[in-house]
């Protein structure tokens, strides 16, 4: 049983401990998620922590037959849409999230990468930005960014394919150093 299973497990049956530890175990990965649709680290820790309110208020519904961090990514998508609609979020300017990375929570190599990645990925369209963000920033496999983007598992490889070739071709033309994401 893997530990996800174990927490979700442990949860159905009403320990608290369990769903703290739950918490725990995603809240970077979905903190780092939240970053990308945020203007600033605060409103991306909102957005992370609306994200588990609902995954907490929901959990009932959830049923488990793929992995719980898909459902959560979806959720975390949902809310980030959700604060963009309330004007809370706005758009994302670069030179300013490049100092709102925490250095000290995420290696410096990898936060390098994401503001690399961000500046390639700027011109994609959203639905294309947001598959390669899942599959390069938050290392998803295929089946799970298929999952979230609620997209058919095909759909999401043409389309990852076609854009990696179109990330390239900018990257040949004088992109910025980002051939060990892509």
């Amino acid at each position: 049983m893997t530990r996800e299973n174990e927490l979700l497990k442990r949860i159905k049956n009403g320990d608290s401990d369990a769903l703290s530890e739950l918490v725990k175990f995603y809240y970077s990965d979905i903190l780092r998620y939240c970053l990308w649709h945020a203007q600033s680290r605060e409103s991306a820790e909102d957005a992370t922590q609306e994200t588990f309110l609902k995954a907490i208020r929901y959990f009932d519904y959830y049923v488990h037959k793929g992995q719980f961090k898909a459902f959560l990514y979806k959720i975390a998508a949902n809310t980030c849409v959700d604060m963009h609609r309330k004007k809370y979020l706005k758009d994302v300017s670069i030179e300013n999230q490049q100092e709102e990375f925490s250095y000290t929570e995420q290696g410096f190599l990898e936060v390098e990468a994401d503001i690399q990645l961000r500046q390639m990925t700027k011109a994609l369209s959203d639905d294309l930005r947001e598959i390669v963000i899942l599959r390069f920033s938050q290392g998803l496999s295929l089946r799970e960014i298929a999952s979230i983007t609620e997209l058919p598992l095909r759909t999401v490889q043409s389309r990852l394919r076609r854009t990696l070739k179109q990330l390239k071709s900018e990257y040949k033309k004088g992109g910025n150093g980002i051939e060990h994401k892509i």
